[in-house]
């Protein structure tokens, strides 16, 4: 079973252009920022909204075709779709709501089907409750509880975890990776949260002001993303112009002044540098791509620190270095102090625009 979806839709400025797919079993992720149409491609995929041009095909049935005229409308598509707020009907209960989708099913079949996907939702002890008298972690349950009743071919979830405490998340994440892995078909897992996605995807289509880059594997997102934007929304913190060194293997960075060399090979369609920030390290003077900086300023969590540094050999107004480190790692420093830092040339990124 494949979904394949390549649309374009425009937005007055804004162009929606995505083309990606995913198979039987696949949770491919849709990685973003806000505003970077990742629910539109969503709404498209539905029926909720028609693109202007393209195709959408599901497991060989064609949903959309702007050429062939055909826009099959949202309830023949197949396609269970769980919205931000989760969306249940508000007077119903958890019952009821997953009932309304078993279609034309006998009185017994509906209820038994009921009870089974209450049983395996973890619902015991809400079918009467109404969703205000829910939890944010029971309210997702019973909308998926609702979308499996419908027997769907694929599953889109968009931003399925925004909507909960930071201590549900974790639970509900894990909850929702065994239901998706028992249901077989493909599914899209909108986000803007690189760990999310890290945890619950194997592949990820980046989109960046509309427009999708081609679907990678998550390691490949890290390691090479290829243009800043991907680099920004897989957790890049450090991204500075960048031109060739003088030698062959090297970078320059007149912003920070220094030249460094890479494992990368430097292209004419390239004007970018990114490091992140925990690939920078301490390092003794002398040591391959060493250079020494200043603090600024620091801040500190449970387990790490992150430091803003300056190259002393930056131009003035220079963007800062981040680096984040172990509390060990960083024991015993303060502002302002000289450090001596390192970037592994196969962790540098040369990127494009």
């Amino acid at each position: 079973m494949m979904l394949t979806v390549r649309i374009k839709k425009r937005y007055g400025d804004f162009l929606l252009d995505v083309d990606f797919s995913a198979g039987g079993g696949e949770v491919l992720a849709l990685l973003g920022a806000s505003g970077s149409g990742k629910s539109s491609a969503l709404q498209c995929i539905a029926g909720i909204r028609r693109p202007d041009w393209g195709r959408i095909a599901l497991d060989g049935e064609v949903l959309f075709d702007s050429e062939r005229h055909i826009d099959l409308p949202p309830q023949k598509r197949q396609v269970g779709y769980l919205f931000q707020q989760y969306a249940l009907f508000p007077h119903m209960t958890v019952e009821q709501n997953i009932a309304a989708a078993l279609g034309r099913l006998d009185r017994a079949r509906r209820w038994a089907r009921t009870e089974e996907l209450i049983a395996t939702l973890r619902l015991e002890g809400t079918e009467k409750l109404l969703p205000r008298q829910l939890s944010g972690g029971q309210q997702q349950r019973a909308a998926l509880a609702r979308i499996l009743a419908s027997r769907p071919r694929a599953i889109l979830l968009d931003e399925p975890l925004s909507a909960l405490d930071s201590s549900l998340r974790r639970q509900l994440e894990r909850e929702l990776q065994e239901v998706l892995a028992r249901f077989g078909g493909p599914a899209v897992w909108v986000s803007h949260d690189l760990g999310e996605v890290c945890r619950s995807c194997r592949r990820v289509c980046v989109l960046e002001d509309g427009r999708s880059s081609p679907a990678v594997g998550m390691r490949e997102l890290i390691e090479a993303p290829g243009t800043a934007g991907a680099a920004r929304i897989s957790g890049c913190r450090n991204l500075v112009r960048a031109c060739p060194g003088p030698e062959p293997g090297t970078v320059r960075v007149p912003e920070w002044g220094v030249t460094l060399r890479t494992v990368g090979v430097w292209r004419e369609d390239l004007s970018l540098l990114g490091i992140r920030a925990e690939r920078v390290r301490p390092a003794e003077e002398g040591a391959e791509n060493a250079f020494p900086c200043r603090v600024r300023r620091t801040a500190e969590d449970v387990s790490t620190v992150e430091a803003a540094l300056i190259p002393e050999g930056a131009a003035e107004n220079a963007a800062a270095l981040w680096m984040e480190a172990s509390r060990s790692e960083w024991a015993g420093r303060a502002g302002g102090e000289r450090i001596w830092v390192s970037l592994p040339p196969e962790d540098i990124l040369l990127l494009k625009e």
